[in-house]
């Protein structure tokens, strides 16, 4: 181990991918519950519109997927020498892609939940739902094409 790869250096890596696949999961469960309470309760009044409008429980359950992947790719380039800026650049993607993804979650849920009981009351809501949905999805979409992971890709590793 040198000055420059310290041996505590893959625990950052570990602390990004541990992050980005937690963070994201935690948001893709609370949106999943919070339109899922919105459906339960739209299908007592609607129950023609139930299949219709389980469409938040599926954005919700894609925000996971992008946790799981940035993940992966993490772990993939986690090794026993790795320099110590390579550790913080994975637990900055990590965070970001995570708490990207926590946050989209929330807004999955509340928009989900409020989307589906007005379209109960009012059928031509749906539409303007769906569209705020994509837009709340697109928060947890582009951050890991964002995330300074990729950054790494580029950077010349110094023996």
């Amino acid at each position: 181990m040198s000055e420059l790869c310290p041996v505590y250096a893959p625990f950052f890596g570990a602390m990004g991918c541990t992050s980005a696949i937690v963070f994201t999961c935690i948001g893709a469960s609370y949106g999943t519950a919070k339109s899922g309470v919105g459906i339960s309760a739209m299908s007592v009044l609607r129950p023609d519109l139930m299949m219709k409008c389980v469409v938040p429980v599926i954005m919700a359950g894609i925000i996971a997927i992008y946790g799981l992947v940035v993940s992966v790719l993490i772990s993939g380039d986690i090794n026993m020498q790795m320099p110590l800026y390579q550790g913080f650049v994975q637990l900055g993607a990590g965070l970001s892609v995570g708490l990207a993804g926590l946050a989209a979650g929330f807004a999955i849920g509340i928009v989900g939940d409020a989307g589906v009981r007005g379209t109960a009351q009012q059928p031509r809501l749906f539409v303007g739902m769906i569209l705020i949905l994509i837009f709340a999805e697109v928060l947890g979409l582009l951050r890991p094409y964002c995330c300074p992971y990729h950054e790494l890709q580029g950077i010349q590793r110094q023996p």
